[in-house]
């Protein structure tokens, strides 16, 4: 039978999109080139808030924590068909280095920060943020592709590269060599590779690649107590003991390689705050690419110009912090729900200047 949509990329964003069209009663297929949520989805550390929310416009620092808030309630709906722990954890993070707090001060009238407990404050002076969490993000892919499943999507994956045939105002086909599927509607969720997937049906969406190189470690358990950020990068510690060390932020194009240059960066990190875990060798380094988009502003709408096509990208460091509202977004929107002022914020962007924060 033939889908009402057909998603295109099982990467966080996709999937997500096509567990929120599910539950609203949709049929859905998700079409993905390689293995489901290996890119971005993967590649990064999960952490469920802005870096720093001050330093982004107030319209995406709502946008997060409207997101962000509905991600108990979101996972326990889950985990009501999925037997994965996505391993959501509140473990607070303390932002150490300079602050400006002049930039910081209105959103720490609305959220503000503690006294840290000892084992935090163990790692010196800083800005204690005791509400940010962080899931697990190749668990949390894992969750949400057994979910989706078992609500009745299909995910064709190893798909290859897929381009979108064009009849009139509307998408007749997506295409992957010999193979075609046909819906209703069609969600690109590509992430990094949206805007080149689209080509000239792109319309001003400006989603380009940006590398982030990670590390990770192996220590016991509550060796880092949360979440830390400096100077621009962050350690992540799992329940496990594994400590991810993250991110760089580079203009590489299509190039996941990895570099020395990064791991001696990243290595600095780890050892100003854990030296004994950067005496150790890391378990594994590697890239993956963010779907950067202006202003890290997300798209979850409606093509201007093609009326049965949508996108769900654009979430640049921020899709799984985002997944939930996005996908929630997309779906109001392809309902032709009332328009907030959210879905203005999502709205398919006109031709914008690019540029990295």
């Amino acid at each position: 039978m033939k889908p009402d949509i057909l998603v295109i990329g099982a990467g966080i964003a996709g999937l997500a999109s096509a567990w929120a069209l599910s539950q609203r009663g949709a049929r859905v297929t998700i079409v993905e080139r390689g293995p489901i949520g290996r890119e971005s989805s993967w590649a990064g550390a999960g952490i469920l808030s802005l870096l720093l929310p001050w330093n982004y416009r107030p319209e995406l620092a709502e946008l997060a924590e409207q997101s962000v808030a509905l991600y108990p309630d979101w996972l326990a709906t889950i985990r009501q068909v999925s037997s994965i722990d996505p391993e959501y954890r509140r473990n607070g993070m303390l932002v150490r280095g300079e602050v400006d707090i002049q930039a910081a001060g209105n959103w720490l009238k609305h959220h503000p920060s503690a006294e840290p407990p000892a084992p935090v404050a163990a790692f010196g002076p800083g800005l204690w943020l005791p509400e940010v969490a962080q899931t697990r993000n190749p668990r949390l892919i894992q969750a949400l592709t057994e979910a989706v499943r078992r609500t009745g999507v299909t995910i064709d994956e190893h798909a290859g590269e897929v381009h979108l045939e064009r009849q009139g105002d509307r998408i007749s086909a997506a295409v992957s060599g010999a193979r075609r599927w046909t819906a209703e509607r069609y969600v690109v969720a590509t992430g990094a590779w949206s805007t080149a997937m689209l080509g000239p049906l792109a319309a001003g969406l400006n989603v380009r690649p940006i590398r982030g190189q990670i590390l990770l470690y192996k220590a016991e358990p509550e060796r880092l107590p949360c979440l830390l950020f400096d100077q621009g990068k962050y350690l992540v510690p799992r329940a496990d003991g594994h400590i991810l060390a993250g991110s760089t932020l580079e203009d590489a194009g299509f190039d996941k390689s990895t570099t020395e240059e990064a791991f001696a960066s990243l290595q600095d990190l780890v050892r100003r705050h854990l030296p004994d875990v950067a005496d150790q060798t890391p378990v594994m380094h590697w890239a993956g690419l963010r779907p950067g988009s202006p202003d890290n502003v997300p798209t979850a709408d409606r093509h201007p110009e093609i009326a049965n096509l949508y996108a769900n990208t654009g979430h640049f460091r921020y899709g799984v912090t985002l997944a939930p509202i996005c996908a929630e977004l997309l779906a109001d929107r392809m309902e032709d729900k009332s328009q907030g002022e959210m879905h203005r914020f999502c709205a398919w962007p006109e031709k914008l200047s690019y540029k990295i924060p």
